[in-house]
Protein backbone atom coordinates (compact mmCIF):
# COMPACT_ATOMS: atom_id res chain seq x y z
CA UNK A 1 0.00 0.00 0.00
CA UNK A 2 3.07 2.34 0.68
CA UNK A 3 3.32 3.58 -3.18
CA UNK A 4 0.09 2.89 -4.13
CA UNK A 5 -1.51 5.39 -1.56
CA UNK A 6 0.89 7.88 -3.03
CA UNK A 7 -0.11 7.26 -6.71
CA UNK A 8 -3.08 7.41 -5.71
CA UNK A 9 -3.49 10.34 -4.37
CA UNK A 10 -1.40 11.96 -7.11
CA UNK A 11 -3.86 9.92 -9.72
CA UNK A 12 -7.03 11.47 -7.98
CA UNK A 13 -5.73 15.11 -7.93
CA UNK A 14 -6.18 15.42 -4.15
CA UNK A 15 -4.72 18.35 -2.22
CA UNK A 16 -5.68 20.06 0.98
CA UNK A 17 -9.05 20.97 1.02
CA UNK A 18 -9.17 23.63 3.88
CA UNK A 19 -6.43 25.77 3.27
CA UNK A 20 -4.04 26.69 0.51
CA UNK A 21 -4.05 23.39 -1.62
CA UNK A 22 -0.69 21.69 -0.98
CA UNK A 23 -0.86 18.30 -2.70
CA UNK A 24 -1.42 15.42 -0.66
CA UNK A 25 0.63 13.10 -2.73
CA UNK A 26 3.99 15.10 -1.73
CA UNK A 27 2.40 15.36 1.91
CA UNK A 28 2.49 11.48 2.17
CA UNK A 29 5.98 10.97 1.22
CA UNK A 30 7.37 11.02 5.04
CA UNK A 31 7.56 9.23 7.47
CA UNK A 32 5.84 10.24 11.06
CA UNK A 33 4.71 9.11 14.52
CA UNK A 34 1.91 10.73 14.69
CA UNK A 35 -0.73 11.48 11.91
CA UNK A 36 -3.71 14.30 13.10
CA UNK A 37 -7.00 14.76 11.06
CA UNK A 38 -7.75 18.39 11.50
CA UNK A 39 -11.64 18.84 12.45
CA UNK A 40 -11.17 21.65 14.07
CA UNK A 41 -12.74 23.87 11.54
CA UNK A 42 -11.88 26.84 13.99
CA UNK A 43 -13.44 29.54 10.98
CA UNK A 44 -16.68 31.05 12.22
CA UNK A 45 -20.03 29.84 10.34
CA UNK A 46 -19.07 27.07 8.45
CA UNK A 47 -20.19 23.67 8.83
CA UNK A 48 -18.66 21.14 6.45
CA UNK A 49 -16.41 19.31 8.37
CA UNK A 50 -18.30 18.24 11.03
CA UNK A 51 -20.99 17.46 8.87
CA UNK A 52 -18.83 14.95 7.12
CA UNK A 53 -17.06 13.91 10.70
CA UNK A 54 -20.99 12.82 12.20
CA UNK A 55 -22.17 11.31 8.41
CA UNK A 56 -18.37 9.45 7.52
CA UNK A 57 -16.69 8.95 10.86
CA UNK A 58 -16.17 5.01 9.89
CA UNK A 59 -14.61 6.12 6.42
CA UNK A 60 -12.51 8.91 8.31
CA UNK A 61 -11.04 6.43 10.78
CA UNK A 62 -10.49 3.77 7.87
CA UNK A 63 -8.48 6.72 5.89
CA UNK A 64 -6.73 7.45 9.15
CA UNK A 65 -5.64 4.06 9.56
CA UNK A 66 -3.99 4.09 6.34
CA UNK A 67 -2.08 6.79 6.85
CA UNK A 68 -0.80 5.82 9.81
CA UNK A 69 0.10 2.54 8.13
CA UNK A 70 1.76 4.09 5.00
CA UNK A 71 3.84 6.61 6.92
CA UNK A 72 4.56 4.21 10.08
CA UNK A 73 2.69 6.20 13.03
CA UNK A 74 2.64 4.86 15.61
CA UNK A 75 -0.80 6.64 16.29
CA UNK A 76 -3.34 8.45 14.36
CA UNK A 77 -5.34 10.85 16.08
CA UNK A 78 -8.54 13.31 15.54
CA UNK A 79 -8.72 16.37 16.55
CA UNK A 80 -12.43 18.04 17.07
CA UNK A 81 -14.15 20.71 19.09
CA UNK A 82 -16.16 19.02 21.90
CA UNK A 83 -18.87 21.50 20.83
CA UNK A 84 -19.58 19.37 17.56
CA UNK A 85 -21.23 17.06 19.83
CA UNK A 86 -22.85 14.66 17.04
CA UNK A 87 -19.43 14.38 15.36
CA UNK A 88 -17.80 13.27 18.76
CA UNK A 89 -20.11 10.68 19.49
CA UNK A 90 -20.21 8.95 16.11
CA UNK A 91 -15.76 9.27 15.82
CA UNK A 92 -16.10 7.81 19.74
CA UNK A 93 -18.65 4.95 18.56
CA UNK A 94 -16.40 3.90 15.54
CA UNK A 95 -12.84 4.27 16.89
CA UNK A 96 -13.23 1.48 19.28
CA UNK A 97 -12.25 -0.60 16.17
CA UNK A 98 -9.25 1.27 15.43
CA UNK A 99 -6.46 0.48 18.55
CA UNK A 100 -3.71 2.85 17.03
CA UNK A 101 -6.86 5.62 16.90
CA UNK A 102 -7.67 8.54 19.07
CA UNK A 103 -10.24 11.43 19.71
CA UNK A 104 -8.82 14.42 20.90
CA UNK A 105 -11.58 16.98 21.92
CA UNK A 106 -10.36 20.60 21.68
CA UNK A 107 -11.89 24.39 22.98
CA UNK A 108 -14.24 26.46 21.54
CA UNK A 109 -10.85 28.72 20.90
CA UNK A 110 -9.74 30.48 17.48
CA UNK A 111 -7.62 29.51 15.28
CA UNK A 112 -7.59 25.97 16.77
CA UNK A 113 -7.38 24.71 13.32
CA UNK A 114 -3.63 26.36 12.46
CA UNK A 115 -1.95 23.76 11.96
CA UNK A 116 1.08 24.74 14.31
CA UNK A 117 -1.27 25.27 16.98
CA UNK A 118 -3.43 22.04 16.68
CA UNK A 119 0.25 19.69 16.65
CA UNK A 120 0.73 21.03 19.94
CA UNK A 121 -2.73 20.96 21.78
CA UNK A 122 -2.53 17.48 20.49
CA UNK A 123 1.07 16.48 21.32
CA UNK A 124 2.30 19.07 23.08
CA UNK A 125 5.17 19.91 20.32
CA UNK A 126 6.17 23.08 19.07
CA UNK A 127 7.17 23.11 15.22
CA UNK A 128 9.43 25.35 14.83
CA UNK A 129 9.56 29.19 13.17
CA UNK A 130 8.42 28.76 9.75
CA UNK A 131 8.31 25.04 9.76
CA UNK A 132 6.05 22.29 9.22
CA UNK A 133 3.97 19.68 11.42
CA UNK A 134 6.20 16.78 9.89
CA UNK A 135 9.58 18.67 11.56
CA UNK A 136 8.35 17.68 14.48
CA UNK A 137 7.33 14.20 13.55
CA UNK A 138 3.59 14.97 12.44
CA UNK A 139 1.51 14.64 9.61
CA UNK A 140 -1.40 16.72 9.29
CA UNK A 141 -4.55 15.94 7.18
CA UNK A 142 -7.98 17.85 6.58
CA UNK A 143 -11.17 15.98 7.19
CA UNK A 144 -12.52 16.18 3.60
CA UNK A 145 -8.51 15.24 2.13
CA UNK A 146 -8.46 12.14 4.60
CA UNK A 147 -12.78 11.55 2.62
CA UNK A 148 -11.37 12.27 -0.70
CA UNK A 149 -8.04 9.37 -0.05
CA UNK A 150 -10.24 7.11 0.98
CA UNK A 151 -12.73 7.75 -2.09
CA UNK A 152 -9.69 7.41 -4.36
CA UNK A 153 -8.50 4.22 -2.73
CA UNK A 154 -11.86 2.09 -2.36
CA UNK A 155 -13.42 3.50 -5.44
CA UNK A 156 -11.12 4.97 -7.57
CA UNK A 157 -12.25 7.98 -8.15
CA UNK A 158 -10.57 11.27 -8.28
CA UNK A 159 -11.60 14.53 -6.97
CA UNK A 160 -14.43 16.80 -9.20
CA UNK A 161 -17.28 17.66 -6.30
CA UNK A 162 -16.44 19.68 -3.48
CA UNK A 163 -18.58 20.48 -0.01
CA UNK A 164 -19.74 23.72 0.51
CA UNK A 165 -20.83 25.90 3.51
CA UNK A 166 -23.47 28.97 1.88
CA UNK A 167 -24.16 31.31 4.91
CA UNK A 168 -24.83 34.66 5.36
CA UNK A 169 -27.54 37.10 3.89
CA UNK A 170 -29.18 34.14 2.18
CA UNK A 171 -32.81 33.28 2.00
CA UNK A 172 -31.65 29.33 3.32
CA UNK A 173 -28.53 28.79 4.63
CA UNK A 174 -26.87 25.30 4.22
CA UNK A 175 -24.11 23.28 3.12
CA UNK A 176 -24.25 21.43 -0.61
CA UNK A 177 -21.72 18.97 -3.08
CA UNK A 178 -21.40 20.33 -5.92
CA UNK A 179 -18.62 19.76 -8.71
CA UNK A 180 -15.75 21.98 -9.18
CA UNK A 181 -15.76 24.58 -11.47
CA UNK A 182 -19.85 25.49 -10.65
CA UNK A 183 -20.30 29.25 -10.85
CA UNK A 184 -20.47 30.75 -7.33
CA UNK A 185 -23.76 32.95 -8.39
CA UNK A 186 -25.29 29.66 -9.45
CA UNK A 187 -23.95 28.12 -6.55
CA UNK A 188 -25.75 30.51 -4.27
CA UNK A 189 -28.87 30.02 -5.72
CA UNK A 190 -29.06 26.59 -3.68
CA UNK A 191 -29.19 28.28 -0.53
CA UNK A 192 -32.39 30.45 -2.26
CA UNK A 193 -29.76 33.27 -3.23
CA UNK A 194 -28.72 37.03 -1.21
CA UNK A 195 -31.65 38.26 0.67
CA UNK A 196 -29.93 41.93 -0.40
CA UNK A 197 -29.38 44.02 -2.97
CA UNK A 198 -26.16 45.23 -2.44
CA UNK A 199 -23.50 42.58 -1.15
CA UNK A 200 -20.09 41.44 -1.04
CA UNK A 201 -19.06 37.49 -1.26
CA UNK A 202 -16.30 35.75 1.00
CA UNK A 203 -15.26 32.79 -0.75
CA UNK A 204 -13.87 31.10 3.11
CA UNK A 205 -14.05 31.38 6.26
CA UNK A 206 -14.46 35.48 7.67
CA UNK A 207 -11.01 35.74 9.11
CA UNK A 208 -9.45 33.90 6.60
CA UNK A 209 -11.03 34.08 3.51
CA UNK A 210 -10.94 36.53 0.52
CA UNK A 211 -14.20 38.62 -1.20
CA UNK A 212 -14.93 36.92 -4.11
CA UNK A 213 -16.69 38.11 -7.31
CA UNK A 214 -19.72 35.82 -8.23
CA UNK A 215 -18.84 35.24 -11.26
CA UNK A 216 -15.64 33.15 -9.86
CA UNK A 217 -15.66 29.40 -9.62
CA UNK A 218 -15.56 26.84 -7.12
CA UNK A 219 -12.41 24.81 -6.74
CA UNK A 220 -10.64 22.10 -4.41
CA UNK A 221 -9.75 24.63 -1.68
CA UNK A 222 -13.59 26.66 -1.41
CA UNK A 223 -14.99 25.85 1.81
CA UNK A 224 -17.59 28.24 2.22
CA UNK A 225 -19.33 31.36 0.83
CA UNK A 226 -20.72 33.65 2.83
CA UNK A 227 -23.07 36.64 1.96
CA UNK A 228 -22.64 39.89 3.57
CA UNK A 229 -24.17 43.80 3.26
CA UNK A 230 -21.62 45.20 1.18
CA UNK A 231 -21.10 47.80 4.47
CA UNK A 232 -20.62 44.94 7.06
CA UNK A 233 -17.48 45.88 9.23
CA UNK A 234 -15.99 42.49 8.50
CA UNK A 235 -15.72 43.96 4.76
CA UNK A 236 -14.46 47.23 5.42
CA UNK A 237 -11.83 45.34 7.47
CA UNK A 238 -10.94 43.21 4.32
CA UNK A 239 -10.81 46.16 1.92
CA UNK A 240 -9.13 48.51 3.83
CA UNK A 241 -6.06 50.01 1.60
CA UNK A 242 -2.50 49.37 2.97
CA UNK A 243 -2.32 52.95 2.84
CA UNK A 244 -4.60 53.36 5.42
CA UNK A 245 -3.72 50.64 7.51
CA UNK A 246 -0.51 52.10 8.09
CA UNK A 247 -1.51 55.74 8.71
CA UNK A 248 -3.74 54.41 11.39
CA UNK A 249 -0.74 52.30 12.81
CA UNK A 250 1.65 55.36 12.49
CA UNK A 251 -1.71 57.47 14.37
CA UNK A 252 -3.13 55.44 16.94
CA UNK A 253 -0.61 52.55 18.17
CA UNK A 254 -0.01 52.92 21.91
CA UNK A 255 2.37 49.67 22.01
CA UNK A 256 0.21 48.38 24.74
CA UNK A 257 1.11 44.39 23.02
CA UNK A 258 -2.34 43.49 22.91
CA UNK A 259 -1.86 42.21 19.63
CA UNK A 260 1.65 40.03 20.86
CA UNK A 261 -0.49 38.60 23.76
CA UNK A 262 -3.39 36.56 21.89
CA UNK A 263 -0.78 36.04 19.01
CA UNK A 264 -1.49 31.86 18.72
CA UNK A 265 2.21 31.84 16.74
CA UNK A 266 3.91 34.58 19.70
CA UNK A 267 2.19 31.63 22.42
CA UNK A 268 4.32 28.79 20.82
CA UNK A 269 7.07 31.02 21.74
CA UNK A 270 8.16 31.80 18.07
CA UNK A 271 9.68 35.19 17.86
CA UNK A 272 6.94 37.53 16.46
CA UNK A 273 5.66 40.25 18.37
CA UNK A 274 3.41 42.43 16.18
CA UNK A 275 3.13 45.43 18.11
CA UNK A 276 6.98 45.45 18.00
CA UNK A 277 6.49 45.34 14.12
CA UNK A 278 3.70 48.05 14.33
CA UNK A 279 6.27 50.29 15.70
CA UNK A 280 8.20 50.93 12.18
CA UNK A 281 5.20 52.35 11.05
CA UNK A 282 5.55 55.52 13.64
CA UNK A 283 9.24 55.23 13.85
CA UNK A 284 10.92 53.61 11.02
CA UNK A 285 12.60 51.37 13.20
CA UNK A 286 11.78 48.26 15.70
CA UNK A 287 13.16 49.77 18.00
CA UNK A 288 14.62 46.54 19.44
CA UNK A 289 17.91 44.99 18.22
CA UNK A 290 17.01 41.60 18.48
CA UNK A 291 13.43 42.24 16.03
CA UNK A 292 14.36 42.50 12.43
CA UNK A 293 11.43 42.84 9.76
CA UNK A 294 11.89 39.54 8.77
CA UNK A 295 10.13 38.25 12.27
CA UNK A 296 7.07 38.99 10.41
CA UNK A 297 7.93 36.15 7.97
CA UNK A 298 6.09 33.95 11.15
CA UNK A 299 2.91 35.48 11.34
CA UNK A 300 0.31 33.15 10.07
CA UNK A 301 -2.34 35.52 8.85
CA UNK A 302 -5.22 34.85 11.14
CA UNK A 303 -6.34 38.00 12.08
CA UNK A 304 -6.82 37.86 15.62
CA UNK A 305 -4.44 40.89 16.63
CA UNK A 306 -7.00 43.35 14.35
CA UNK A 307 -10.05 42.06 17.61
CA UNK A 308 -7.81 42.23 19.93
CA UNK A 309 -6.39 45.52 19.49
CA UNK A 310 -8.65 48.02 21.20
CA UNK A 311 -8.32 50.65 18.31
CA UNK A 312 -8.61 48.44 15.86
CA UNK A 313 -5.57 48.33 13.96
CA UNK A 314 -4.32 46.04 11.37
CA UNK A 315 -1.12 44.23 12.48
CA UNK A 316 -1.23 41.05 10.02
CA UNK A 317 -2.28 43.44 7.47
CA UNK A 318 1.32 45.31 7.72
CA UNK A 319 3.21 41.82 8.37
CA UNK A 320 1.74 40.65 4.84
CA UNK A 321 3.25 44.06 3.49
CA UNK A 322 6.52 43.04 5.18
CA UNK A 323 6.07 40.01 3.55
CA UNK A 324 5.46 40.85 -0.22
CA UNK A 325 8.51 43.87 0.64
CA UNK A 326 10.75 41.24 1.56
CA UNK A 327 9.92 38.70 -1.27
CA UNK A 328 10.02 40.87 -3.82
CA UNK A 329 13.86 41.78 -2.75
CA UNK A 330 14.89 38.27 -2.63
CA UNK A 331 14.96 38.02 0.69
CA UNK A 332 13.63 34.19 2.22
CA UNK A 333 12.55 33.74 6.14
CA UNK A 334 15.85 32.11 7.83
CA UNK A 335 14.15 31.83 10.75
CA UNK A 336 14.14 28.17 12.02
CA UNK A 337 14.30 28.47 16.05
CA UNK A 338 12.69 25.37 17.39
CA UNK A 339 10.94 26.72 21.14
CA UNK A 340 11.47 23.71 23.92
CA UNK A 341 8.08 24.73 24.78
CA UNK A 342 4.83 27.06 24.38
CA UNK A 343 4.63 30.11 26.38
CA UNK A 344 3.28 28.90 29.70
CA UNK A 345 0.26 31.44 29.80
CA UNK A 346 -0.94 30.21 26.06
CA UNK A 347 -3.54 28.14 27.65
CA UNK A 348 -5.08 31.38 29.31
CA UNK A 349 -4.98 33.38 26.18
CA UNK A 350 -6.68 31.04 23.95
CA UNK A 351 -9.71 33.72 21.92
CA UNK A 352 -13.21 32.29 22.54
CA UNK A 353 -14.95 31.70 19.08
CA UNK A 354 -17.85 32.97 20.51
CA UNK A 355 -16.73 36.75 21.62
CA UNK A 356 -14.81 36.81 18.02
CA UNK A 357 -18.28 35.79 16.23
CA UNK A 358 -19.93 38.77 18.44
CA UNK A 359 -16.78 41.27 17.65
CA UNK A 360 -16.91 40.02 13.69
CA UNK A 361 -20.99 41.33 13.92
CA UNK A 362 -21.78 37.69 12.46
CA UNK A 363 -24.13 36.57 15.29
CA UNK A 364 -27.30 37.19 13.35
CA UNK A 365 -25.79 34.72 10.74
CA UNK A 366 -24.34 31.83 13.43
CA UNK A 367 -26.98 29.92 12.48
CA UNK A 368 -27.42 25.99 11.33
CA UNK A 369 -26.80 25.12 7.70
CA UNK A 370 -28.06 21.78 7.35
CA UNK A 371 -25.63 19.36 4.75
CA UNK A 372 -28.14 18.42 1.65
CA UNK A 373 -26.00 15.34 0.62
CA UNK A 374 -27.24 15.26 -2.91
CA UNK A 375 -24.90 16.11 -5.66
CA UNK A 376 -26.44 19.50 -7.35
CA UNK A 377 -25.74 18.97 -11.42
CA UNK A 378 -24.85 21.74 -13.24
CA UNK A 379 -24.69 22.23 -17.02
CA UNK A 380 -21.60 24.39 -17.37
CA UNK A 381 -18.23 24.32 -15.12
CA UNK A 382 -14.92 26.31 -15.39
CA UNK A 383 -12.11 24.63 -14.05
CA UNK A 384 -9.41 26.93 -13.11
CA UNK A 385 -6.23 25.15 -13.98
CA UNK A 386 -4.36 26.36 -10.20
CA UNK A 387 -6.29 25.22 -7.65
CA UNK A 388 -3.04 24.17 -5.67
CA UNK A 389 0.53 24.98 -4.17
CA UNK A 390 2.68 24.58 -7.07
CA UNK A 391 2.61 24.86 -10.35
CA UNK A 392 -0.87 24.85 -13.02
CA UNK A 393 -1.83 22.13 -14.23
CA UNK A 394 -1.27 21.34 -18.15
CA UNK A 395 -4.13 20.65 -19.73
CA UNK A 396 -4.36 17.28 -22.01
CA UNK A 397 -7.28 18.32 -23.74
CA UNK A 398 -8.19 20.67 -26.48
CA UNK A 399 -11.02 22.78 -27.36
CA UNK A 400 -14.30 21.02 -28.66
CA UNK A 401 -13.06 17.77 -27.53
CA UNK A 402 -16.25 15.34 -25.63
CA UNK A 403 -15.15 14.44 -21.71
CA UNK A 404 -16.59 12.17 -19.47
CA UNK A 405 -16.82 13.29 -15.85
CA UNK A 406 -13.99 11.93 -14.15
CA UNK A 407 -11.71 11.69 -17.13
CA UNK A 408 -8.16 13.40 -16.71
CA UNK A 409 -8.29 17.12 -18.30
CA UNK A 410 -5.08 18.57 -17.11
CA UNK A 411 -2.16 16.55 -15.38
CA UNK A 412 0.74 17.95 -13.49
CA UNK A 413 3.80 19.46 -15.40
CA UNK A 414 6.55 17.10 -15.56
CA UNK A 415 9.09 17.07 -12.43
CA UNK A 416 7.11 19.85 -10.43
CA UNK A 417 4.77 20.30 -7.74
CA UNK A 418 1.21 20.15 -8.82
CA UNK A 419 -2.10 18.01 -8.69
CA UNK A 420 -4.37 16.85 -11.68
CA UNK A 421 -7.23 18.11 -12.55
CA UNK A 422 -10.17 15.88 -14.19
CA UNK A 423 -14.19 16.73 -15.69
CA UNK A 424 -16.31 17.68 -13.34
CA UNK A 425 -19.43 16.86 -15.88
CA UNK A 426 -19.49 15.27 -18.66
CA UNK A 427 -20.04 17.33 -22.19
CA UNK A 428 -17.95 19.40 -24.28
CA UNK A 429 -14.55 21.66 -24.02
CA UNK A 430 -15.78 24.91 -25.11
CA UNK A 431 -13.29 27.13 -23.92
CA UNK A 432 -9.40 26.68 -22.95
CA UNK A 433 -7.72 29.68 -21.46
CA UNK A 434 -4.23 30.21 -19.95
CA UNK A 435 -5.74 30.05 -16.41
CA UNK A 436 -9.14 27.67 -17.23
CA UNK A 437 -11.22 25.12 -18.90
CA UNK A 438 -14.60 25.54 -19.28
CA UNK A 439 -17.08 22.48 -19.90
CA UNK A 440 -20.52 22.61 -20.98
CA UNK A 441 -22.80 19.25 -20.94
Amino acid sequence: MSEELIRLAEQAGIVGAGGAGFPTHAKLNAKADTVIINGAECEPLLRVDQQLMQKYAKELLDALDMIVEHVGAASGVVGVKAHYTEAVRELEKAVSSHPKLRIHQLGSFYPAGDEQVLVCEVTGRVVPEGGIPLNVGVVVCNVETALNLHTAVTKNQPVVEKYVTITGAVKTPKSVLVPIGASVREVLKLAGGPTIDQYKIINGGPMMGKVVSPDTFITKTTKGLIVLPEDHMLLKSLEKPMEASIRDARIACMQCSLCTEVCPRANLNHQIHPHKLMRVAAYGSLCDEKETPMNAYLCCGCRLCEYACVMGLQPWKLNGNFKTILGKNGIRNTLNMKPDAPSPFRELKRYPVAKLIRQLSLTDFDVPAPMNWKLRTFSTVTIELKQNVGMPAEPVVKLGDKVAKNDLIAKIPEGKLGANLHASISGTVTEVTASTMTIKA
